[in-house]
């Protein structure tokens, strides 16, 4: 990205300068469409998941309105980024939107979805349904969900998955799908929506029409570079589950009455979600800060929003164990030493919340 800024050229210009631009932007484009498996010509940059999984699923929905589709199914552990531009299109378009429920595993219930569809098909202008969770880490049926919905389209966000288990935009059969570089050691500020080459979905952003006139503004060229240059470094998902099993056999000894939500469904390698009954999330958010440990109580675009996470009570949880929950994340650069650190400051945290809460 450092070497990327110093270099001159629009890559919209034709000249010398904006030529070469360009074709270092098409290599990263094209080094992107290789991972996820699609083609360089389905990779459109936005400046973060929020906006693409906003164009996907906006557009998407226009296209149906045209034909008298008003309905939008999601899911009840979305991101925010789909659940306020579901709720948006709801105030503001007059769409009806379905939230299909969750398991107490943290998976979709397909038989909803199954029969949702089977009464309701050609209301339906898009489904959307997260690849994987971001506070818990559980992956969803897509395939299955692909094979339900048939001639629907269908949206993943795709955020937390990208690189850290098996994803194919081919073998999915996804009409859309978001990806953002800062979920895998790339820049903040640059994401991609995957989407296929016959769809034309109206913009959000009017002008310079890059992008398939799907997203016009200036290619930011130097975050491009980078994010392709991440796509590039190895992740090791069997290290990564091997800390994360670690981490979780530790917990389950120390705190023997803290348990793992999803713990039972398929998981992404690096995220633990963990039940600490009798305390507060917040409380044991600082306690651990205080000790040089960074965790979560939930998605971090909602940090310093105090409510329960709707992931949880969507699992079945009480208002009062969603708070008593915290998430933790291991990834590429963690270590046994940082799953030993965290367990042996635990206790002491637990202990110290749990009188708190009383």
């Amino acid at each position: 990205m450092s070497e990327q800024l110093q270099q001159l050229g629009n890559p919209s210009s034709l000249h010398t300068h904006g030529r070469a631009t360009r074709k270092t932007l098409e290599d990263a484009r094209e080094v992107i469409a290789k991972k996820i498996d699609c083609l360089a010509s389905e990779v459109i940059f936005t400046a973060s998941g929020t906006e693409a999984n906003n164009i996907a699923l906006k557009g998407l929905f226009w296209n149906g309105k045209k034909t008298g589709k008003n309905l939008v199914v999601i899911s009840a552990i979305e991101h925010h980024a789909i659940l306020d531009p579901a709720h948006w299109l709801h105030t503001h378009e007059g769409a009806e939107v379905i939230t299909v429920p969750i398991t107490s595993d943290g998976v979709i219930d397909l038989d909803f979805l199954r029969n949702l569809v089977s009464e309701r098909r050609f209301e339906i202008g898009v489904i959307s349904i997260m690849h994987s969770n971001n506070e818990t880490g559980v992956l969803q049926p897509i395939n299955e969900i692909v094979a339900i919905a048939g001639d629907i389209p269908v949206h993943i966000d795709a955020v937390q998955s990208f690189t850290k288990t098996a994803l194919s935009y081919k073998n999915l059969g996804v009409t859309a799908l978001t990806l953002s570089a800062h979920k895998i050691g790339g820049p903040l500020g640059i994401g991609a929506l995957i989407l296929r080459r016959a769809y034309e979905i109206p913009a959000l952003l009017h002008g310079g029409g890059q992008e398939r006139e799907i997203r016009s503004g200036t290619l930011n060229t130097p975050s491009i570079v980078a994010f392709a240059t991440a796509v590039k470094d190895s992740y090791d998902a069997a290290r990564v589950s091997g800390l994360r099993d670690s981490f979780i056999a530790g917990v389950k000894r120390l705190i023997p009455d803290a348990y793992i939500n999803g713990e039972k469904s398929a998981r992404l390698p690096g995220i633990v979600n963990v039940t600490f009954p009798g305390t507060q999330s917040d409380t044991l958010l600082l306690l651990l800060d205080s000790a040089h440990v960074s965790a979560s109580t939930g998605s971090a675009c909602s940090a310093g929003v105090h409510e329960a996470s709707h992931v949880l009570l969507a699992m079945g949880h009480s208002e009062e164990t969603a708070q008593s929950s915290l998430r933790f994340s291991f990834g590429a650069t963690s270590t046994q030493g940082d799953v030993d650190f965290v367990l042996s400051v635990l206790p002491d945290v637990i202990s110290r919340g749990r009188a708190a809460h009383t």
